[in-house]
């Protein structure tokens, strides 16, 4: 197990901007990351440093110059980072926009029959981005029943369903509700050894903060994160396409660059921002590996966030010190299971007589920010199945530590006591 050591612990919260206080409700445990983490402070200061930037991208001009460095850089650092030898990486309005625009376009360049597959454990982006396009491009829209006990879809669940006429496919690298992550490149291999054409595009949203993205390994054709889930700001998304997704028919200026799927000037300073992601993960493996080749570093920050992160969750549900963790709290009821080896940073509960409304505030009201998912657009696939209509999500990254944990179970004790 690759540790992150206390000493480096306090490293990498000096590294994040609001870290342990809000600037409204002041000093706070922050385990609202699934609804956006907490941004590095060079981020912040990359934002700022672009906004003043008056020069347009594509000019003859040193200022213009320096922005399509800077937009280079990011994308070579992207590929890096993501293991993407081929392809493009390019960014739009958010994460939800990108992936309706990559299904669209996905829909809309196969045949005007078949049927666009995906599973109900996904998001409402790519669920409904698939259902409107499934139905104007002339396809059946698919969804694979998940498994409601372990909160995820299987390989077996999309190999049972997966058909020659499958033309699109949607993964879910990570539920934000359950926490569960998927197998992707096991469920894409199982799509392929039935239909080696199909276009497979993947919500890896929830998953960047988490665990490492190795799109070479994957063999897909899109995959969508959005940045303000991955240390950086709100405000943009940031998707990658394979060479032959590229080539599909997609939206573009006439007589412009045939193979460009940005539309108008994007912010140089998103792009930017993603450096500033990039190397923060690189500093971290240098911190725990000595090797001179950015993808060990990678690999190695990478397997340090996630095993920190277990760490975490597993203090949290089986308790930490003298401290008795959720499993062993009386009529608390963990989705997904208490032991599940695909949960990736995040616990959802609800509790018996108690509804999760309250909790959520009388967490917040003792300095604990949860969030509150409720059985609507967004989580009642996950929430109905179940028969309960709200829980409590507590989301954790690898700069959470075992005593904010700590604090939250104390909160937690108290609050399932009075029940």
């Amino acid at each position: 197990m690759t540790k992150i050591s206390a000493n480096l612990l306090g490293d990498i919260r000096s590294q994040f901007a609001q870290i342990d206080a809000c600037p409204v409700q002041g000093p706070r445990v922050f385990f609202e990351n699934a609804g956006g983490a907490l941004a590095l402070k060079k981020t912040v200061e990359t934002s700022a440093k672009f906004a003043a930037i008056p020069d347009n991208q594509g000019r003859d001009n040193p200022g213009s110059h320096e922005l399509m460095r800077v937009i280079d850089k990011a994308k070579k650092d992207l590929r890096a980072f993501m293991n993407a030898p081929s392809g493009q990486f390019f960014v739009g309005e958010s994460g939800t926009e990108l992936i309706f625009r990559l299904i669209m376009n996905a829909c809309l360049g196969t045949a005007k029959s078949g049927v666009v597959l995906g599973s109900t454990v996904e998001h409402p982006a790519t669920r409904s981005a698939s259902a409107r396009w499934a139905t104007i491009s002339g396809k059946e829209h698919v969804l694979i029943k998940h498994d409601d006990d372990a909160g995820l879809v299987t390989t077996q669940a999309y190999a049972n369903q997966v058909t020659k006429d499958t033309h699109v496919a949607t993964i879910l690298h990570t539920s934000p509700v359950t926490g569960m992550g998927m197998d992707v490149p096991a469920i894409t291999k199982a799509i392929r050894a039935v239909n080696p054409d199909c276009f497979i595009i993947v919500d890896g949203i929830q998953h960047a903060a988490h665990g490492q993205i190795d799109i070479s390994s994957y063999d897909i054709d899109g995959y969508v994160i959005s940045p303000y889930k991955m240390f950086s700001r709100h405000g943009y998304g940031l998707a990658w396409i394979s060479d032959r997704m590229a080539a599909l028919p997609h939206d573009s200026l006439v007589g412009g660059p045939a193979e460009n799927w940005e539309l108008g000037t994007r912010d140089t300073g998103a792009y930017a921002t993603m450096s500033d992601v990039v190397e923060y993960i690189e500093w971290l493996g240098s911190k725990i590996c000595t090797s001179p080749e950015r993808s060990a570093r990678f690999k190695s920050a990478s397997d340090a966030i996630h095993d920190h992160e277990q760490t975490l969750t597993k203090a949290m549900i089986h308790g930490t010190g003298n401290l008795p963790g959720l499993a062993e709290m009386g009529n608390v009821h963990i989705i997904g299971g208490a032991d599940n080896p695909a949960r990736e940073g995040l616990v959802s509960i609800y509790v018996d007589g108690i509804a999760s409304i309250d909790i959520v505030a009388h967490l917040n009201q003792e300095g604990i920010r949860t969030h509150l998912r409720k059985a609507d657009h967004y989580s009642g696939n996950i929430l109905d199945p179940l028969g309960v209509d709200s829980c409590i999500r507590v989301s954790m990254c690898h700069y959470n530590s075992i005593a904010e944990v700590a604090k939250f179970l104390s909160i937690m004790k108290t609050i399932t006591a009075q029940n």
